[in-house]
């Protein structure tokens, strides 16, 4: 069976066409498009530029003056999963309140998420099997996503404690591997072994989490105001995290993955940029 045979599936939040666009703007957008949902079934590393050509019946090389070899189509896809992964997880949680209002509607949207990658698959959980043992600018730019949203989700915590909602002797670091864990363990247990019930057990273990580190039920179930700052939507990764891999906080108020590769250049002749290797996000 050819590639061009598999149904590529949708991922949510695909990004639309602006008419500021130029044509070859477009284009590029709707090969990362196809290639996202082609990686969610096939994985990352069954991308290549003959295998996007053929699902966009396009040449070789009209995939290739895009992107400039496979492994910077690789982490184009990354990057839009990233910003996609963003803008629906942690922009909305950033107009809630500092403290347990964030941190909840963080996993809350969470979950949301894994609802739909439980169908599609996760490009962050696939991609860690795929390259967890092999290094290179594909293996550095899923590690530096994954990085930088975890250290959000850290921070997120951080800001509870600050704001009274958990306990004063919680480990902030261990409540946030905690509920990483969480996540891990949804998508083995409803992916792949089709467990009936794993979304209501993530959703109690969550609440243990909080409860075990000294959040009270009423601040659990009500909207109970921590700090009532909330974050301009805009400044997605940026107050929420301190700082991120790659550059710092108050900058243009979008995160920004760690580039594993240097830009293509546009035009199709002359050589490609050599993949720069990120900066490594310093621990908790």
């Amino acid at each position: 069976m050819s590639v061009s045979s598999i149904p590529v599936k949708s991922v949510p939040a695909a990004r639309t066409m602006h008419k500021g666009m130029h044509k070859g703007q477009q284009t590029k957008q709707a090969i990362v498009d196809a290639a996202l949902g082609l990686a969610t079934q096939i994985g990352l590393e069954g991308l290549s530029i003959g295998v996007l050509a053929e699902v966009m019946h396009m040449s070789k090389s009209g995939v290739f003056a895009h992107f400039g070899s496979r492994e910077e189509l690789q982490i184009s896809v990354i990057r839009e999963y990233f910003n996609r992964f963003e803008q629906e997880i942690f922009a909305p949680a950033l107009l809630q309140p500092r403290g347990l209002p964030r941190l909840k509607t963080l996993f809350d949207n969470w979950m949301k998420r894994v609802a739909i990658e439980i169908q599609s698959g996760c490009i962050f959980i696939s991609g860690a099997v795929e390259f967890d043992d092999r290094s290179g600018p594909v293996h550095d730019a899923l590690s530096s996503s994954v990085k930088t949203w975890l250290r959000a989700v850290f921070r997120a915590v951080v800001q509870a404690k600050q704001c009274g909602h958990l306990g004063q002797d919680a480990d902030e670091q261990q409540v946030a591997f905690e509920i990483h864990g969480l996540i891990l363990a949804l998508h083995y247990e409803a992916r792949f072994l089709k467990n009936p019930g794993s979304v209501a057990r993530a959703n109690v273990g969550f609440a243990n989490i909080l409860r075990t580190n000294g959040a009270v039920a009423s601040d659990m179930t009500s909207d109970r105001p921590g700090d009532a700052t909330s974050d301009k939507a805009g400044d997605v990764m940026g107050d929420a995290m301190g700082d991120t891999v790659g550059g710092t906080a108050g900058g243009s108020g979008h995160a920004r993955i760690v580039k594993a590769t240097a830009k293509t250049k546009a035009k199709a002749s002359g050589p490609v940029a050599r993949a720069k290797p990120p900066m490594q996000a310093p621990t908790f």
